[in-house]
């Protein structure tokens, strides 16, 4: 067990179950329905999440031990064999977007977790255009132009040698977060069913970064689990029904009601369907089924903006020294975007290496601003880099009910 659970764990047995960052207090009810912690097998394979007090008292018992993945959720390992190894449907939500993407899980009774990734798009989309331009520029440098065109260095000609079916680094790497994150929650929860919402457009596929990759993405997830697609206008209209508020004003707030409502309501259309019924005399359609919209846990999750090694900047400097730039190695044995716990003073703060220098680490926040310059030796690790930060809200969130 590390050093986070360490420290961290008795205090959860007590009264709280705390994430990465920030806290969840497993007592704290918000109407009538707890936080469910997930659940595993000896053999690693997940079973019915269970409630707080049931895991404390397995833990206490010595029959489980108590884990934490790599998108800060708490759940238990049992060390005996379960009595009943029967699970219920649990069904995951995607909300697939170019800049945010939201991930839901829900069962019929309880909503599991809510996820607010934030997509790598524009990042990446500017180091690729970074890289062509410093391309464009070495090769510039290498050319002699002192002597004639035929004789100079140019590279060959190209030609057509470019594949139809390459998906551009920047939606890949859009994809690869949200193939990521879902495939960490079906390792925790018996995951049966996967709801995508797909885009549909005439003419050119290649428009939107959303609809690129459908295929691809939908081709992956199906080997976790069954995947079913839905449409925008069917998302809409079970949201309506389900009394569930959209914000659309700015969808770039990280809250439940961004896109993370979307998750919660692709995912419980498996457990709502609209059919029509016809009588002697009147004819029509309603939703059928049940499915209860609970708090739950909201995580915030995105990559950690580290540039890659480079040997020169754009321009390189004067008598061939080369500054290191980029990579994740630091010269007092960290790594970049390791958790870690820093002490500056009397103030003692928690965050995630992000650079540094001589003698100091530079520790940073979830949204990559520098809280301090703290010495190395009063930095202590947490957890090693897991290519994620994982920001957890301190309360269960709960929806808001719509105005409409």
């Amino acid at each position: 067990m590390d050093y986070l659970q360490d420290c961290l764990f008795s205090r959860w047995l007590k009264t709280r179950h705390f994430g990465l960052v920030g806290r969840v207090d497993l007592n704290f009810t918000q109407g009538l329905y707890p936080v469910r912690v997930p659940v595993i097998s000896r053999e690693n394979i997940s079973l019915m999440p269970t409630l707080p007090s049931r895991a404390r008292r397995w833990i206490e018992q010595g029959k489980a031990i108590g884990k934490f993945n790599k998108l800060g959720i708490f759940y238990v390992q049992l060390i005996a064999e379960p009595c009943d190894t029967q699970t219920q449907e649990i069904v995951i939500g995607l909300d697939p977007g170019k800049m945010f993407s939201g991930v839901a899980v829900q069962s019929k009774k309880y909503t599991l977790q809510m996820l607010h990734l934030v997509l790598p798009f524009k990042t990446v989309k500017d180091r690729m255009l970074q890289r062509a331009m410093t391309r464009r520029s070495r090769r510039g440098r290498r050319i002699n132009r002192k002597i004639p065109y035929n004789q100079r260095s140019h590279r060959q000609a190209r030609f057509d040698n470019r594949r139809g079916s390459k998906l551009p680094p920047s939606i890949r790497a859009n994809k690869d977060l949200e193939y990521r994150t879902i495939k960490l929650l079906c390792e925790i929860y018996p995951v049966k069913t996967i709801v995508v919402e797909v885009v549909e457009a005439r003419g050119s596929k290649s428009f939107s970064p959303v609809m690129v990759g459908q295929r691809y993405q939908i081709k992956r997830l199906s080997e976790l689990a069954n995947v079913e697609l839905k449409k925008g206008w069917e998302t809409s209209n079970l949201r309506k029904y389900l009394g569930l508020h959209k914000e659309k004003s700015d969808k770039s707030l990280q809250i439940p009601e961004t896109h993370a409502v979307d998750a919660v309501t692709l995912a419980s259309s498996q457990f709502l369907k609209y059919e029509s019924w016809s009588g002697v005399k009147n004819h029509g359609a309603s939703w059928v089924g049940t499915v209860t919209i609970t708090n739950s846990q909201f995580t915030i999750v995105r990559r950690p903006p580290i540039s890659r090694r480079q040997l020169h900047l754009m321009v390189p400097p004067k008598g061939g020294n080369r500054r290191k730039y980029g990579g994740t190695t630091t010269r007092h044995g960290f790594r970049k975007g390791d958790f870690v716990e820093a002490t500056q003073g009397n103030k003692t703060f928690f965050g995630w290496v992000s650079g540094d220098t001589e003698k100091q680490v530079s520790v940073s926040d979830a949204s990559w601003k520098r809280l301090g310059q703290c010495t190395a030796k009063k930095v202590r690790l947490i957890k090693r880099n897991t290519g994620l930060i994982v920001l957890s809200t301190r309360r269960l969130s709960n929806l808001q009910a719509s105005s409409l």
